[in-house]
């Protein structure tokens, strides 16, 4: 197996943290903006299940895995859930602020259906591609959080505790696929995991673009308004595709590993803000015992 770069002080910590119950969302929740809110909203509709999806391919790599590893899965599968289980009701919000999301729910499980029956190993390997993903994201929401100036601040709580709970799990995937593959060349592994890489990339744009301008449709904003107003908060302010570029870019460099980033001092920024959700080492290890059967 390759050198264990995940920091050995680690501690994945799940906050057992519930939002906007109560609230009512604005249909522009993010600043008034739609443009930024259509593209959170198109992401989150896919976390509840592509975020089982994440949760059962690790799972399916478990079996052998060291005593730290297996600590560490257990506790991502309970983030999972918890973030899985927020991202319902934040979805639910949503539509009752009048947008239709079922067309992009079905594109989800249809997506799913389609990858039925292949080889768990890659299904794995698209996991921890997607895990860089959502650790480039949450890193930019933690270091930047002028980004949320003038939004909803309990969807803005939201997404800041789950930016904390993906960085702080970020390698687990990818060092579930270390272990699964330790009898691997390196350039076997480094070629199947850059190849997935390129093909996710292509695939998870394609369809969150599609997503985000469905929803602008139904807002009324199509044609050049629609694309130029994605193209510019994307790619120039704030910019939150630009900046991830070179982290996504780092993912194909021999040698890689998300801990290359220590980001932890991001976390330490805000966690404060959650302390009283963080759960106690005994109620937490009986119920992630329960959610990792």
């Amino acid at each position: 197996m390759a050198k264990d770069k995940t920091p050995v002080d680690l501690t994945i910590t799940p906050r057992d943290r519930r939002f906007g119950r109560d609230a009512k969302q604005d249909r522009w929740w993010f600043a008034g903006d739609p443009f930024k809110t259509a593209f959170l909203n198109a992401l989150s509709v896919t976390f509840p299940r592509g975020e089982a999806y994440f949760v059962e391919s690790v799972k399916a790599f478990r079996d052998g895995v060291p005593p730290k590893l297996e600590r560490e899965i257990r506790a991502f599968v309970q983030q999972e859930v918890m973030h899985s289980r927020e991202h319902v009701v934040f979805n639910r919000k949503v539509a009752e602020t009048g947008y239709d999301i079922q067309p992009l729910e079905q594109a989800v499980i249809d997506s799913m259906e389609q990858v039925k029956g292949r080889a768990p190993i890659i299904d794995l390997c698209v996991t921890m591609a997607l895990e860089h993903y959502t650790a480039l994201l949450a890193e930019g929401i933690l270091k930047n959080p002028e980004w949320f100036e003038g939004a909803d601040k309990e969807w803005v709580d939201l997404w800041r505790w789950h930016a904390i709970e993906e960085i702080e799990h970020k390698g687990v995937a990818y060092d579930t696929w270390l272990h699964a593959t330790k009898d691997w060349s390196r350039w076997k592994r480094w070629s199947v995991k850059s190849r997935v890489m390129a093909i996710i990339t292509v695939i998870f744009w394609k369809r969150r673009v599609s997503g985000m301008l469905y929803l602008l449709k139904q807002d009324g904003i199509t044609g050049w308004r629609a694309g130029w107003g994605l193209f510019k908060r994307l790619l120039i302010s704030p910019g939150i595709l630009r900046k991830a570029i070179p982290g996504w870019l780092s993912y194909f460099l021999p040698g890689f590993h998300p801990w290359n980033r220590d980001d932890r001092h991001l976390i330490q920024l805000v966690d404060s803000e959650y302390e009283d959700a963080r759960m106690p080492e005994s109620e937490s290890e009986g119920r992630r015992e329960a959610l990792a059967a």
